[in-house]
């Protein structure tokens, strides 16, 4: 980015400077996690519904940050410099507001439902030959995200491309105050978001106010309600409309539309000028988009029959960051999609987070930049070094010529094949692995070698998904309520480690297991957050000590064992332990009549501390129950109340799940337990749901597909026979994976091609058959068992059971992928 000196900055965000001015800024951070090499970075201290980053300055100024926007100046640091503003994420989107002013180069401005991202990043793949372009990072497009696109502008680019995403009304102007499009491009507007505003028509007209100031607007005119409102508007009505569609007054008309197996061929009529273009894609989204890119093309006084060949080698968007298990107990994080400096910082700081001490690095060359070859590897081995590789692997011509610029060990090979003749499992030991890299070099090889099961049924768990429905809940928290989540059962099924991992990367104050070996397994991969074990086994008291796990004491006798195993280990230091009272759920817990002597023995010993007292509510997600839950929290009040006077203590005090936070938020105490909320399931379905995202996606293939006859039979028991000519699909998932016989003989479905198709006769240990004799597909397909459709509320209701059964039945030999937005 430009470089600006703390005494511009001040001025520039109207703040109080104090420390020495003349200091240069051309980095920005926010979280103390992703400081690396922060020469020239400054700290901005944003304040959210749950974390100040004010608590996070000494974080930062450890590793390096001597810059600062703050709220207040704490006095304790010393050679720091801080500018004093009333409030950081402000005074960011100001100094965006002014870098933006500083240049004259068109800036095209993205907005919509869906879409943006696509329509960026393929006019990225076919513009960045003939302009220098600087656009979002990933899909950067919030209040925060826009301010930080826009500050990457620098004298070199010619032609921004940016992002604009609301979800809520009044939000869009402060984003075209920021970005200042000069051509605005509209997606597909659908109903996304549609929760905060009352109807569709609302949600244009505030899409609309990122085209306030523009010159040129591209969009579907077959939109006739948008085509309507733009039509009628003081401004956008006398602009320059570049429209696409089939009527004749599109600037872009539609003439005809053919698909194949692989590929569409899209006939356009402009200027009275037939073009007839190719895109290897053939569904309707890809289809329209590529329309939205072509329109674009003529808003920017481009020749759009020169692209006819960059259209037709368009390449997909990958818009996530894989993170999964790999050989030798090692972690593979997979961005192998697409490769330029803005995503492999985004890498790098995934990298980062994995606790694992090796670390490596394969990077091939990066294609798609007009940086000279010296200038683009020397910024790329800048943002490398600082990371400290334990080795590097360059694959490609270009970038091997530049491996001396690299410090860490470095390997380099023309080519995957070459790197892959040498390769060597052995050479793989408990490390974490980014692959990064261009897709023509077809690094997915190079994955496939390194993951630990290959199989086409995979358990896909979105990690950005999961803190997102996080924050959700903590939106109904106070900013001092402390939050632990579940992460027993291996996380609902989904996988201990790595969601642990990014709890702990997200602030999370505790961590819950249900018994001492799966805390034990967290902290041997490198989790240091407090981890409560809720069900502690006599047997399990050494590695409770051993592996610093916090136990649930919920009897006299397991306190008196506790205590006793202290003493054998010689434990000379309070150990914190975690109080259960019993107030109705009648499974475990102190009752009243333990009071005395529970009391009698923590006066008298100083071998543990008490670190939390709670409960567990039995009827939290049954609003008829309500009388109950405040019956419990009653109790819960006058138990706390006794051993807490007692002691003359004041330990943590927490009562709520997570259908508890929903339902009794005036009741959180000191901090809630967040469980299966966190993975987008809400008992609350009319006033949650609808805000939570479904984390978790259970999909596998179609294996073969046949075709049978009146009267032939399908699987065991020849318990389905077909009443006419049908088609019958092979999964190869059955019981033993997780999937209950019970959703068989018509009872459950899976989705196929965006439609549902019915589990057809016994479901066996491996495989289960679908009737698709309706559904247009092919072998190989992918299926959804759960996800989006069907959810998992759906098998819920199918099988008469709980969200929680659904998720710990999937089994370990599904493999595991965690991803990223």
């Amino acid at each position: 980015m430009k470089s600006y000196n703390l005494n511009q900055l001040a001025r520039i965000i109207n703040g109080t400077l104090i420390g020495k001015g003349d200091e240069i800024i051309n980095q920005i951070f926010f979280d103390s996690r992703m400081i690396i090499n922060p020469i020239h970075g400054i700290f901005f201290a944003f304040h959210g519904n749950q974390k100040d980053g004010h608590h996070y300055l000494q974080d930062a100024y450890q590793k390096g940050i001597r810059n600062f926007v703050v709220e207040k100046a704490p006095t304790n640091f010393v050679d720091a410099n801080f500018i004093e503003v009333k409030n950081p994420l402000n005074a960011l989107q100001v100094w965006a507001k002014y870098h933006r002013k500083q240049f004259t180069f068109p800036v095209i401005g993205i907005t919509g439902s869906n879409g943006k991202t696509i329509v960026k990043e393929w006019l990225n793949q076919l513009l960045w030959k003939k302009f220098s372009i600087v656009r979002s990072p990933k899909s950067y497009n919030s209040q925060f995200g826009a301010a930080l696109s826009i500050l990457q502008m620098e004298d070199k680019n010619d032609l921004g491309i940016f992002e604009a995403g609301i979800s809520m009304p009044n939000e869009m102007q402060n984003l075209e105050e920021i970005i200042q499009p000069t051509i605005g491009v509209l997606t597909k507007i659908g109903e996304a978001h549609l929760e905060n505003f009352e109807n569709q028509e609302e949600i244009i007209f505030e899409k609309l106010k990122l085209f306030t100031h523009v010159d040129k607007l591209v969009y579907n005119i077959e939109n006739e309600k948008l085509h309507q409102i733009i039509l009628e508007d003081e401004h956008l009505s006398k602009i320059d409309k570049i429209t696409y569609g089939y009527t004749d007054f599109a600037t872009v008309k539609i003439n005809q539309i053919l698909s194949n197996q692989t590929n569409t061929q899209i006939s356009i009529l402009h200027n009275q000028e037939e073009f007839t273009y190719t895109i290897p894609f053939i569904d309707d989204a890809s289809i329209k988009n590529s329309l939205i890119c072509l329109t674009t093309l003529i808003s920017l006084n481009i020749d759009y029959k020169l692209f006819k060949e960059e259209f037709n080698q368009l390449l997909p968007i990958e818009m996530r960051l894989e993170i999964k298990e790999a050989i030798n107990n090692s972690i593979l994080i997979n961005d192998t999609f697409n490769s330029d400096l803005n995503s492999l910082k985004i890498g790098l700081n995934v990298l980062n987070q994995q606790p694992k001490e090796k670390k490596s690095l394969v990077l091939t060359d990066i294609l798609q930049s007009n940086l000279s070859d010296e200038e683009l590897y020397q910024q790329t081995a800048d943002l490398v070094n600082p990371y400290h590789f334990d080795e590097i692997v360059l694959i490609g011509e270009k970038i091997s010529q530049f491996k001396h610029l690299f410090q860490s060990y470095v390997r380099s090979y023309n080519s995957t094949e070459e790197f892959l003749e040498q390769f060597k499992h052995q050479n793989v030991d408990n490390e974490a692995i980014l692959l990064k890299g261009s897709r023509p070099f077809k690094l997915e090889k190079i994955s496939n070698e390194l993951e630990t099961r290959s199989n086409d049924s995979v358990l896909e768990i979105n990690l950005q998904y999961l803190i997102e429905n996080i924050n959700v809940y903590r939106s109904l928290l106070k900013p001092t309520t402390k939050l632990m989540c579940m992460v027993k059962a291996n996380s609902y099924g989904t996988g201990s480690f790595e969601v642990a991992n990014m709890l702990q990367n997200n602030g999370i104050d505790f961590l819950g297991v249900a018994i001492a070996d799966e805390g034990k397994e967290l902290r041997e991969a490198g989790i240091t957050v407090p981890i409560i074990v809720m069900n502690p086994e006599q047997s399990s008291y050494s590695t409770l000590i051993d592996y610093q796990l916090e136990p649930e004491i919920y009897s006299l006798r397991v306190l008196k064992l506790f205590i006793q195993k202290l003493q054998e280990k010689q434990i000379s230091t309070a150990y914190p332990i975690h109080l259960k009272m019993e107030t109705g759920m009648n499974r475990l817990g102190f009752h009243e009549d333990d009071f005395d002597e529970l009391i009698a023995i923590l006066k008298n010993n100083s071998q543990v501390e008490v670190r939390s007292i709670f409960t567990h509510l039995a009827t939290a997600d049954m609003p008829e129950e309500a009388d109950y839950v405040n019956y419990q929290l009653n109790r819960f009040d006058k138990s706390y109340a006794t051993i807490s006077e007692a002691l003359d203590i004041k330990p943590i005090k927490h009562a709520l799940n997570s259908p508890g936070i929903v339902a009794y938020s005036d009741r959180q105490y000191d901090m809630v337990r967040l469980g299966i909320g966190m993975y987008g399931y809400s008992e609350y379905t009319d006033f949650m749901q609808k805000y939570l995202k479904p984390v978790v996606r259970f999909k596998t293939v179609i294996s073969q597909i046949s075709e049978i006859e009146i009267g032939e039979t399908v699987s065991y028991g020849r318990r389905f026979t077909a009443e006419k000519h049908t088609k019958i699909a092979t999964l190869p998932v059955g019981y033993a994976d997780g999937i209950r016989r019970s959703l068989g003989y018509g009872k459950g479905k899976v989705g196929i091609n965006g439609q549902l198709a019915t589990i057809t006769g016994t479901i066996c240990m491996d495989m289960m058959m679908v009737d698709v004799t309706d559904i247009p597909c092919k072998e190989g397909d992918e299926v959804t068992i759960f996800g989006d459709s069907p959810t998992i509320a759906d098998v819920t209701k199918w099988l008469e059971t709980i969200p929680y059964e659904v998720l710990t039945s999937v089994s370990h030999r599904i493999k595991r992928v965690y991803y990223k937005e």
